[in-house]
Formats: C-alpha cells, sequence, structure tokens
C-alpha cells in the first residue's frame, strides 16, 4: 500500500492523480492525502479551488494512523506541497511509518521496510522556483534527510545541492552529493533528453529523442513508474529503463492522439508493454 501526500487536481493528469492510476496499474494500493484541490493545472490558466487547510490536512493522516494504515504502509512518496505546515506535518508521519510495526489485526505489510520517495516538487526551467522560498527551504531541511529516493529534475537537483550544473558530470557530483539515491529527469544530452540515477555503488543514464510537446505531469508519471518497479523487485537499471520508456510511450500516445493530458487511462497498456526499449548506459 501506497500513501500518497501530494496534489489532486481535478481536470488535469498532474500530481497525485498520476500516481494513483500509475501505482494502481501496477496493483499497487494507494492512500492520497492531497495538498490542494485544483480544477485544473495552473499551466493552463488560474486553477481554481485552494490549498488544503492544515487541520483537514492534519485531520485526514489522523484517520488513517487511526485506522492502522500506517503500519501497512509499504511506500510514501511525496509531491507538491503549497504550504510549510504540510512539510512538517508529512515529516512526523514519515517517522511514524518508519516507527510502526508492520501489521496490523494481523494483517502484515509487504514491504519489510517501507520505502520513503522524496519528488521536491518546487521548479523547473526557464522558469524557475514556482513555489514560495519556504517550501522549497523545509522540503530540503525536512524531507530530504528522510528521503529513501529522492526523484528531482534538473532544475531542482541544482537547487537542492546548490552547484553550477553545467555538464553531466556535475550533475553526478551533484547526485551524489545528496547521498541517497537519486532519480534525475530532465537531463538534456546530445539533443536528447535524459533520465538518471545514481547512487552510492552505481549511476546509469538512459536518453531518447525530445518529443516536440509533452502534456503536463510527465515527472508524476516516471517517478511512479519507477516506483512500482522497484516495489516489484527490479533493479535499479531495469527499473531506470523501463519507467523512461513507459513515460516516452505515453508522451508517444498522446502527440498521436493530440491529446492535451496524458492518456493514462487509453494508453493503460504501455506502462506494463511500452511502445520501444532503452538501454541505460553506466556512467
Amino acid at each position: 500500500m501506497a500513501l500518497l501526500l501530494s496534489s489532486h487536481v481535478a481536470g488535469s493528469m498532474v500530481g497525485g492523480g498520476v500516481t494513483q492510476r500509475v501505482l494502481n496499474a501496477a496493483k499497487i494500493d494507494t492512500m492520497l492525502v492531497p495538498t490542494v484541490l485544483f480544477g485544473r493545472h495552473p499551466g493552463w490558466g488560474q486553477p481554481g479551488g485552494g490549498v488544503v487547510e492544515g487541520d483537514v490536512f492534519q485531520g485526514m493522516l489522523s484517520g488513517i494512523a487511526d485506522q492502522g494504515l500506517l503500519n501497512l504502509t509499504d511506500v510514501l512518496l511525496t509531491g507538491y506541497f503549497a504550504d510549510v505546515g504540510q512539510i512538517f506535518d508529512t515529516a512526523a508521519v514519515i517517522d511514524a511509518v518508519r516507527k510502526s510495526p508492520r501489521q496490523h489485526g494481523g494483517i502484515k505489510a509487504y514491504a519489510r521496510e517501507p520505502l520513503t520517495v522524496i519528488d521536491p516538487i518546487m521548479g523547473d526551467a526557464p522558469g524557475g522556483l514556482y513555489v514560495a522560498p519556504a517550501i522549497a527551504a523545509a522540503i530540503k531541511d525536512q524531507l530530504l534527510p528522510r528521503a529513501d529516493l529522492i526523484t528531482p529534475n534538473a532544475f531542482e537537483l541544482g537547487e537542492l545541492t546548490g552547484r553550477n550544473l553545467s555538464d553531466l558530470a556535475s550533475m553526478v557530483r551533484a547526485a551524489q552529493s545528496l547521498e541517497r539515491p537519486v532519480l534525475v529527469s530532465s537531463l538534456p544530452r546530445h539533443g536528447e533528453i535524459g533520465v538518471m540515477y545514481v547512487d552510492a555503488g552505481e549511476a546509469w543514464i538512459v536518453t531518447h529523442p525530445r518529443a516536440p510537446t509533452a502534456p503536463h505531469g510527465t515527472g508524476d508519471l516516471l517517478t511512479a513508474s519507477f516506483v512500482a518497479r522497484i516495489v516489484a523487485g527490479d533493479t535499479p537499471k531495469a527499473a531506470l529503463e523501463h519507467a523512461t520508456a513507459a513515460t516516452a510511450s505515453v508522451v508517444m500516445r498522446a502527440n498521436e492522439w493530440g491529446a492535451p493530458e496524458l492518456p493514462l487511462v487509453a494508453s493503460r497498456d504501455v506502462l506494463s508493454t511500452p511502445l520501444i526499449e532503452v538501454e541505460a548506459e553506466a556512467l
């Protein structure tokens, strides 16, 4: 079971909605605690809706805890935050999940140890930060030290490490400096786009042609696809290859069909059987 703390966007296939659908397709049950309730992605204009208030956010987490579901949480995955208080509440929940007895009412959690995945959603090139600096700082200070896996894009990797990422070697060094396994997306390379995985013992990169256009939500899709394969027992290299191919395949379907949003329901088949194959290169 996966606990998701991210956005709920009714009319756009982004955030927690993407993560839920990808993990559900991989036969992983999910619990989504929304950080915002929006009508559409802000990239389309005023999103409508608003931030989930602190007492509501805390109350949802308390209900999940009272039901014993923190004990059964195998994956905890964070996404977009709109309030610093949500980040501190999330840090406390991560600690509670890690201290849980891993069973409730005679039912055991699937994983021996929970996996905490921090997607540090805070900005992208060329626009820069699109969250308040205090939120970016809280993600860095409160959530990164609790992460088992961090999944920034290239811009966010630079923000998290305070480094100038001028080439691939500098990106590898920056990822290693986080002292956690890192999955980095949106890496420009040789006119294509790349995804890199780095941990203490290995580093891999996959590249593929850049699509002419891509809907919002590809980062959410990539992270969820990678996590699903890790939970299934894949090596990081195999998970990287599959997640990248699956994400590219959904984008291919979107462009083929002229879909303004990720067509995750209609193209669910390519999540398990991508249209393309990619091969990771050791770094």
